[in-house]
């Protein structure tokens, strides 16, 4: 299964997430939830870093994605980030043996 937590702040605003496992729903690179949560997690990372010029701190290894901002969320890291977190949801809503979403604040 896989994990995924979301990181807020003390105004519900997303500072990062933590993604680790692997779904275990189909065989290796027919996955379909692994390879959403890939797309989603990663392409957020990319829109925060590369579109917005963001600092992040991140780290990156098969099965696990850790992101925080370096900076104080604001209204553009939110959008992106949110929408990251409604995808999952909604591939947690279709799987739900195949991924978890915790949101951890502090």
């Amino acid at each position: 299964m896989i994990s995924a937590e979301i990181l807020t702040n003390e105004d519900g605003m997303i500072t990062g997430y933590r993604v680790s496992g692997h779904s275990g729903t189909a065989a290796h690179g027919e996955d379909i939830v692994c390879a959403g949560v890939s797309a989603l997690t990663q392409s957020a990372l990319l829109g925060i870093m590369e579109h917005l010029h963001r600092a992040v701190s991140y780290d990156m290894a098969s099965g696990n994605l850790s992101v925080r901002l370096i900076t104080p969320p604001d209204d553009y890291t939110e959008a992106i980030l949110h929408t990251m977190y409604m995808g999952l949801a909604e591939i947690e809503k279709i799987s739900p043996k195949g991924i978890r979403i915790q949101e951890v604040k502090g």
